[in-house]
């Protein structure tokens, strides 16, 4: 499962990169989980802006499932593809914020 995840998220950040939306924003795909049935596939993405370039990117995203869904058809051979379901992905936005609580307090000394 962990070579379908990569796999796929490997697809997944090079079809985002081409799009042409304008909604969708700095995106980065930061982790896949499929489900062991390969019916399902959660991808966990980064976003870069405010909460509302964030809803954007992701209602974008959702937009063009089925043709990201057609790329990963095409260029990976897997017995069944996926339904992309896309998700904001906090951890990245919560370790920036940890590195600036650090650096003030490291800043303090």
């Amino acid at each position: 499962m962990r070579r379908v995840n990569e796999a796929l998220k490997e697809v997944l950040s090079e079809g985002i990169g081409n799009l042409k939306d304008p909604r969708i924003g700095f995106v980065t795909v930061t982790g896949v989980e499929t489900s062991p049935d390969l019916r399902d596939a959660r991808v966990f993405v980064s976003v870069l802006g405010s909460e509302r370039k964030r809803e954007q990117s992701l209602s974008g995203l959702a937009a063009a499932h089925g043709v990201l869904q057609a790329r990963v058809a095409r260029e990976l051979r897997m017995k069944r593809t996926p339904q992309l379901a896309f998700e904001y992905d906090p951890s990245v936005e919560r370790g920036v914020r940890m590195t600036q609580l650090i650096d003030e307090l490291a800043g303090d000394q």
